[in-house]
């Protein structure tokens, strides 16, 4: 049915503007300050220690290293942020990665970063493009001490919009660059609209179509790339005048995957460098890159060492009293926050806490299965009690929203009213549910005949049903389309995949998959409890992690975003549609799924 749809995603949002916190250890002799950060996400970088002007005496002198629990396992995906990889690598390649010309600094403001960008230059064209030239700074090197140029930034482009990396899986599309989808496709070896004008300058050209994009301005940043860490041929950049391209060989789709796992002596320009990357046991030491100049405002980190490590849920605070963690970030768990608060005021430990701009969500695939009919994903909006499992998961510091937003946004804030009137709700409402269903067609049991009881079908005529159609089942096989006559049954079960040691999907479990109204309604969720990886796969339906069998199976999935601030609204980045982002007051308001990605 629909087959005429890409494969896409609804979102069920759950949980957001959770007042995330780490709890730093203050009974130390030298107290991190607030952490600054070398790209855009604020809480996990340590800061430039404020020492005390006192001599500590020397017995309680300690090792300049800094011990970070986690909450999700180090899987050492460190390929940029070109393909969707977990929190603790996420933090692992902020702190060995900077050097973007433009970043949004800790207030939410995207300006250029001077320690690595001399000037901007913005040009708009005749035929609604926009130019920006960059010039890169000079004396800027990466940890082995080898120079970085310009360059090294536009190979970044021209590596990000490979047909190579598309094919090594990397979620990236071209279509914001003049001439990218050309270069993306295979059909050019220049990328038209980047250009390497001398040593140290490039410019970069904004098709129209994205040049009113609200950060229009952040298409100007690039990050430096290390070549040789991608290919083993001996690539350089060229531009004889009609674009950047690569020279000397060919990138290779395996060899960029392989780049993504490269720990000894990787090449990097940030803050720290790796000094030891373990998966086995789910730790990574990193040490200060002697080389760095500095973040946007010129700060450098002074804490030598800092010590990645899982940190298990129903041990972590145990594990920060006794000192084998130094340093918690990401709260979100109520009884989590709680238990810092509580550490907090006996004078031994300090905190601080802010707006997140995050949220967990069941993520749809809307390609096949009972989620391609948008009545399904309603009824399970529906079915949800979301205000009482925000209250439950956060402790009472999280609170709804109805799409991918903060209440403590701006773009909210100026456009509440219009939010309010024009964003479906989905409140709790089980008998509205099984009327969305009962409307869809979601009437019959497995033989054909008036629904009952138990499991919900819903006949798909022979001319409109595909192959998946026809042989979708549950994963343990104990409901599966019937044939009856000429028509297909199918039954109206979801596959649902949740990772491990994760507090939301334990959640979910008694609201979700055990849930009475879900069982009430003629819904089965049957849940596959797995890594984040193979989660990853599964949701792609592609092998990028080794894990993909080639059969989908799975109708939602559970995701969080990043614990990033509510000052910038990362969700803009997700449109499809440029013209979203010409007035926020007007725009990125409906139901994704039903409307505009579905149009």
């Amino acid at each position: 049915m629909k087959k005429n749809l890409k494969k896409l995603f609804a979102l069920l949002l759950v949980v957001v503007m959770v007042a995330a916190m780490f709890a730093g250890c203050a009974n130390n002799t030298e107290t991190p300050a607030e952490p600054t950060t070398p790209s855009d996400t604020t809480d996990t970088t340590p800061a430039e220690d404020t020492t005390s002007t006192e001599e500590p005496a020397a017995t309680e002198t300690r090792e300049n290293k800094v011990i970070y629990g986690s909450s999700t396992e180090i899987s050492g995906d460190l390929g940029n942020a070109w393909w969707t990889n977990n929190a603790s690598d996420k933090t692992i390649r902020d702190l060995i990665n900077d050097y973007d010309t433009v970043i949004f600094d800790q207030f939410g403001q995207m300006v250029m970063n001077a320690t690595t960008a001399a000037s901007i230059d913005e040009a708009k064209n005749d035929d609604g493009t926009i130019t920006f030239t960059v010039k890169i700074n000079e004396g800027l090197t990466y940890n082995n001490g080898e120079p970085i140029t310009a360059a090294d930034y536009v190979a970044y482009a021209l590596v990000q919009l490979s047909p190579a990396t598309k094919e090594a899986g990397a979620t990236v599309t071209a279509n914001s660059v003049v001439g990218g989808p050309e270069y993306q496709n295979g059909e050019t070896k220049e990328l038209a609209g980047v250009r390497l004008l001398d040593p140290y300058t490039y410019s970069i050209q904004i098709a129209a179509d994205y040049a009113n994009y609200y950060y229009a301005f952040s298409y100007a940043s690039l990050a430096p790339l290390y070549l040789p860490m991608y290919a083993s041929a001996d690539l350089t950049v060229k531009d004889d005048g009609n674009g950047a391209y690569l020279d000397g060989g060919e990138l290779v789709a395996d060899e960029i995957n392989a780049s993504r796992y490269v720990y000894a002596d990787r090449v990097s320009a940030g803050p720290y460098m790796i000094k030891n990357l373990d998966t086995g046991a789910l730790t990574a030491t990193l040490e200060i890159n002697p080389n760095y100049s500095g973040n946007f405002e010129g700060q450098k980190p002074s804490i030598q060492t800092v010590v990645i490590v899982k940190a298990e849920d129903d041990t972590m605070m145990d594990a920060f009293k006794t000192g084998e963690i130094n340093f918690l970030s990401q709260l979100s768990d109520g009884d989590q926050i709680n238990a810092a608060l509580d550490l907090a005021e006996t004078g031994d430990f300090d905190y601080c806490h802010y707006t997140r701009n995050g949220y967990g969500k069941i993520m749809f695939q809307c390609d096949g299965g009972p989620t391609q009919f948008p009545a399904v994903r309603q009824a399970v909006a529906y079915l949800l009690d979301r205000e009482e499992f925000a209250t439950t998961f956060t402790g009472g510091y999280g609170s709804v929203v109805h799409g991918p937003y903060s209440t403590a946004q701006w773009m909210y804030q100026d456009s509440e009213e219009f939010f309010n009137d024009n964003l479906n709700n989905y409140s709790y409402d089980p008998a509205k549910a099984v009327e969305v269903l009962e409307a869809d067609g979601w009437i019959y049991d497995a033989n054909g005949e008036p629904y009952v009881e138990g499991v919900r079908y819903k006949k798909i005529p022979a001319e409109y049903a595909d192959e998946n159609d026809k042989t979708y089942k549950s994963i343990d096989g104990a409901y599966v389309t019937t044939k009856v006559g000429d028509d297909y049954y199918m039954p109206l079960v979801l596959n649902w995949y949740g990772t491990t040691d994760n507090p939301f999907s334990d959640l979910l479990v008694t609201d979700f998959e055990q849930g009475a109204n879900i069982a009430a309604a003629g819904i089965v969720i049957q849940k596959t409890t797995g890594d984040f990886n193979p989660m990853l796969d599964e949701f792609y339906q592609q092998a990028v992690y080794g894990f993909y069998s080639g059969t989908p199976m799975y109708s939602c999935f559970n995701y969080a975003t990043g614990f990033t601030s509510a000052a910038y609204d990362y969700s803009y980045n997700w449109s499809i549609d440029p013209s979203f982002y010409e007035n926020n007051s007007v725009a990125y308001l409906m139901d994704e799924a039903d409307i505009y990605w579905l149009s």
